[in-house]
């Protein structure tokens, strides 16, 4: 069943939902030999994405329990979920094709001693709650990390179930 949250009265569809977060970041570009996304029967399967600032050039750095705190790390957790939602219309054409979050895994880059790596999860999974209601929170795993590519302070890679595409003439006959 497709599922709307209302927002003020109005149901409103998960491509409605995301415009009220704001601008999305471009879509990451692939820092090695991989694909963003592959894409097997009805799993989305989303490579690992780090928290890409909105000029699409610049990452949120650092190590957690050092550099960053657990507020400005959830931050940097919610501006990945951001790039990912990119990264899915670009691949989808609309979130609305997205039926729930399957799995998701975060690493956090952190300092021995931090032992919060969920709660700086809770950024991203805010954010596809607020798109995707219930539907967006699925299984997750949160490890922390001793390094992490460009030093970015987090990375998060997820799987989504999505619907099929369907075709023009498709239908009832």
């Amino acid at each position: 069943p497709f599922i709307f949250i209302f927002f003020f009265g109005v149901a409103m569809d998960a491509d409605e939902r995301c415009a009220r977060l704001g601008r999305l970041a471009p879509t990451h570009v692939p820092q090695g030999l991989y694909r963003l996304t592959v894409i097997s029967d009805s799993l989305l399967f989303i490579s690992g994405h780090g928290p890409l600032h909105l000029d699409g050039k610049t990452f949120t750095t650092g190590k957690v329990g050092r550099d960053l705190t657990l507020e400005q790390a959830q931050a940097a957790s919610r501006l990945t979920g951001l790039a990912i939602l990119s990264t899915l219309r670009q691949h989808l054409g609309s979130l609305n094709r997205v039926v729930r979050v399957v799995k998701t895994l975060g690493m956090v880059n952190a300092t021995p001693d931090f032992q919060d790596h969920p709660k700086v999860l809770n950024g991203f999974s805010e954010v596809m709650r607020e798109v995707f209601g219930d539907n967006g929170v699925g299984a997750r795993s949160a490890v922390g990390v001793g390094s992490l590519p460009q030093n970015i302070a987090v990375e998060i890679e997820v799987i989504f179930e999505v619907r099929p595409t369907v075709s023009a003439g498709a239908g009832a006959g």
